[in-house]
């Protein structure tokens, strides 16, 4: 198989690599890379090893489970700091 590289700076990114000892040749960079990524599909179908993302909902239940509910969390309401300005 011969793979052609078309955008100067991916070779420049594989050539960098290669010096600092991410493989003796361009066929072991892409296989670290390769390896170290899982696909694309697998993401899409949840097989990743990464935490879900926290959502709203997450948010609510943990408070809502919060052993200190007297804590009140609104944010006060000051005025910003305003200078004088002359035209």
């Amino acid at each position: 198989m011969t793979i052609e590289i078309h955008r100067p700076e991916l070779e420049a990114l594989i050539r960098e690599r290669m010096k600092i000892g991410g493989g003796q040749n361009i066929e072991d960079v892409l296989m670290q890379a390769l390896m170290s990524s899982p696909p694309a599909a697998a993401k899409d179908a949840g097989f990743s090893d990464e935490k879900p993302a926290a959502t709203g909902a997450d948010l609510v239940a943990a408070m809502q489970a919060s052993p200190y509910k007297e804590i009140e969390l609104e944010p006060t309401r000051g005025r910003m700091p305003v200078r004088d300005v002359v035209f």
